[in-house]
């Protein structure tokens, strides 16, 4: 079982960008929580993280070809006007989880819409850090509801 992680931009800056937003918390800590979670699950979970659009949509279409059974993504700002990525995720028939940190519904105007939840079965959003976990946990019912668990090809 393989599961993929993609953070966009800004999420590397955890711990240090607007704080009441995003938390203490830095990147790392989330790294390790995730960590924590696949070895509790027993998978492998591989994080990917980028401020550049371009190398966001070579990771989704990699996925499509290296064994990556669910996509989770908190695509950052490129949530709100990134066609580019939407298209790459809906490119792909893997589940898809949307994620965000914030609840983007409470913020800014301009945040209140996502292009890219359109193609992923789910969003979660406005749980903090946790909603990486949920998430997961999300993804694997997902999967294991339409028999996909463990599949892997050799």
């Amino acid at each position: 079982m393989k599961l993929l992680i993609i953070n966009g931009p800004n999420i590397n800056f955890l711990g240090i960008r607007e704080k009441a937003v995003y938390g203490n918390e830095d990147y790392d800590f989330l790294l390790k929580m995730i960590e924590n979670k696949a070895k509790e699950l027993d998978i492998r979970i591989e994080v990917f993280q980028s401020n550049h659009e371009g190398a966001i949509i070579d990771r989704i279409q990699d996925a499509y070809f290296d064994e990556t059974e669910g996509i989770i993504i908190n695509p950052g700002a490129y949530t709100h006007y990134s066609y580019a990525i939407r298209d790459a995720l809906a490119s792909v028939s893997m589940p898809k989880i949307e994620i965000h940190i914030s609840d983007i519904m409470q913020r800014e105007e301009f945040r209140h819409h996502s292009v890219t939840a359109e193609v992923c079965n789910e969003q979660i959003k406005g749980l903090g850090l946790e909603g990486y976990i949920v998430a997961i946990e999300h993804m694997m019912k997902m999967l294991a509801d339409s028999g996909q668990t463990g599949a892997q090809s050799s």
